[in-house]
C-alpha cells in the first residue's frame, strides 16, 4: 500500500524539488549577479527549514520567494509546480488562470469535507482526478 503524504509534506517535497532544480540551473542565470543569487538561495533554504519546523508564518515568505522566481528567473518560471502557487496563495494567485483557481478551490472544499467527516484526504490522488 503506497504511503500518502500529508498536504503539508506533499508541498514541502515539491518545494525541495524546485529548490534543487533551481540550484542546478543557477549557472544558467547569468543575468542575475552571483551575490544576489546566493542571498536568494539562502532565503529559500531558510523557507524550507521553517516549513519543516511547521512555522505557518513562513507561508508569507513562500509567496515572496515564488514571486521572486517568476520575476528574477522568467526563463525557468514554468518549472514552478502549479500546486505551489496555490499552496502559498496571495500574490502567487496572480499567476494562475481563473479556471485553475476554481479547480483548486474545489479540491480545498473536498479536503475540508473529508476532514469534517474525520476521514483522511489524499491530496495527490484528488488532484490527479481533478486535473
Amino acid at each position: 500500500m503506497p504511503v500518502t503524504l500529508s498536504y503539508h509534506d506533499y508541498h514541502l517535497a515539491l518545494l525541495k524539488s524546485l529548490f534543487d532544480t533551481l540550484r542546478a540551473q543557477a549557472m544558467l542565470m547569468e543575468q542575475v549577479p552571483e551575490e544576489s543569487n546566493q542571498l536568494f538561495f539562502e532565503r529559500f533554504e531558510e523557507l524550507i527549514e521553517q516549513l519543516e519546523q511547521g512555522e505557518q508564518d513562513s507561508l508569507y515568505k513562500g509567496q515572496d520567494i515564488i514571486c521572486q522566481i517568476i520575476s528574477r528567473y522568467p526563463q525557468i518560471a514554468q518549472l514552478i509546480p502549479r500546486d505551489l502557487l496555490w499552496y502559498f496563495g496571495g500574490d502567487c494567485l496572480h499567476f494562475m488562470p481563473d479556471e485553475e483557481i476554481v479547480k483548486y478551490q474545489q479540491l480545498d472544499e473536498l479536503q475540508a469535507e473529508a476532514l469534517d467527516r474525520g476521514e483522511d484526504f489524499d491530496w495527490v490522488s484528488a488532484r490527479q482526478a481533478a486535473f
